[in-house]
């Protein structure tokens, strides 16, 4: 089959919707399917915030980019890019002629997958990444006329889509909520359980980052709705009763300055380590050096990089927020209330004080994370777009 894929978000952006459509296409790849995405032209300070070198990501046979042009746009990671749609794409979408189109998220992108569809023909499936009310509080556009605004416009985007799924069920209800009807299916973003696996020599990891024995990490995008500053002030907390706790916080964004300003007032500035863009397989080494990965945002809706962490065989503390109660169970991990230091502070200091519970549970998060890998997401995936082209053709 020819898919073609439309993003508003996609590499060189720290995201996580960008590493899981990657994964998939790589995987669909390998199955024989001829992969297109259309995604932002980003700049070259955009690359550079990331780390990486202004040039474009190979990914291999059967995978091709186009880019769109497209202009700044604030975000936390202060990567985004807005696309400006061009009637002259819908002659390359035409060009290729996929199968079948599937549609990311709901800008500039998304709008061009949605009128390409419709001329050519097209089956068009939607995927909503996002939490539309957390969305909301974060948006240039602010107030009830905006929130109202805003949620008929997704509404009405994602009801021109054949279908569409959610990596959770907590996405699919708030769209129900606010009037979408039209068929629905959760399916979990894919995760790249070959390079995100529990690693031998732990000691010589912690040595290669300075890490010491009680490391908790924290991934992603260092923006407001993440409430890392909750991380923060719990290892304040923990501290008193072990006092040699460490947070290393991968990633970058606008929160970090503020973030580097809190643990300086509280005292741990030398506690907390900012270590940066990491990119997936020193990542993967970098959760394999610490004990436990710890998630407190309030938006997630479902958080990749806490499922490379279970991956790689840590136990993880999340918040009773959003997707995270429906991937952290007892088996893998422990739930608290959000907003909440001193809880999560104690369940810091319970895991550290039974080094077997942390055992079971990081065994447990990698036997969970297998449900999810990029094989079994991606023939989930193929069942979908063959049923989907097969109706259009009848």
């Amino acid at each position: 089959m020819r898919i073609a894929i439309f993003s508003d978000t996609f590499y060189p952006e720290l995201s996580g919707v960008s590493d899981s459509i990657i994964s998939l296409a790589k995987e669909l790849a390998k199955c024989g399917h001829e992969i297109r995405f259309y995604a932002p032209r980003y700049s070259k300070r955009n690359y550079e915030k990331a780390g990486l070198a202004p040039e474009e990501i190979t990914l291999g046979k059967n995978i091709s980019i186009v880019r769109l042009f497209s202009v700044p746009y604030p975000t936390g990671t202060g990567q985004g890019r807005l696309v400006i749609p061009s009637p002259f794409i819908l002659w390359n979408v035409k060009k290729f002629n996929p199968d079948v189109i599937h549609t990311q998220l709901f800008f500039g992108a998304g709008l061009e997958a949605l009128w390409s569809a419709k001329i050519l023909k097209k089956p068009l499936i939607g995927t909503n990444h996002t939490a539309i009310k957390e969305f909301i509080k974060y948006s240039p556009l602010r107030g009830k006329w905006a929130s109202n605004m805003i949620l008929r416009y997704v509404n009405w985007y994602y009801d021109k889509c054949d279908l569409i799924t959610a990596p959770s069920r907590s996405v699919v209800d708030e769209m129900k909520f606010y009037g979408f009807t039209k068929e629905s299916h959760v399916i979990s973003n894919p995760v790249d359980t070959q390079t995100f696996v529990p690693l031998p020599n732990k000691n010589w990891l912690r040595k290669k980052f300075g890490f010491g024995d009680y490391t908790i990490i924290h991934a992603g995008r260092l923006s407001g709705e993440r409430k890392i500053e909750v991380i923060i002030n719990a290892v304040s907390i923990v501290k008193k009763e072990f006092p040699k706790t460490e947070l290393a916080i991968a990633g970058r964004g606008s929160a970090e300055k503020e973030l580097k300003s809190l643990a300086a007032m509280l005292g741990i500035q030398s506690s907390v380590k900012f270590i940066g863009f990491l990119d997936k397989s020193t990542l993967a080494e970098a959760y394999n050096a610490s004990e436990i990965f710890i998630i407190t945002s309030t938006s997630d809706t479902q958080s990749m990089v806490m499922m490379q962490a279970m991956a790689a065989g840590l136990p993880v503390i999340g918040v009773k927020a959003r997707a995270l109660p429906e991937y952290i169970n007892n088996k893998n991990g422990i739930l608290v209330e959000p907003d909440d230091s001193e809880a999560l502070a104690k369940k810091i200091i319970f895991l550290f004080k039974n080094p077997r519970k942390r055992k079971i549970l990081g065994d447990g998060a990698r036997k969970f994370a297998f449900n999810f890998s990029s094989e079994s997401i991606a023939k989930a995936w193929e069942k979908i777009y063959e049923r989907a082209a097969s109706k259009a053709a009848r």
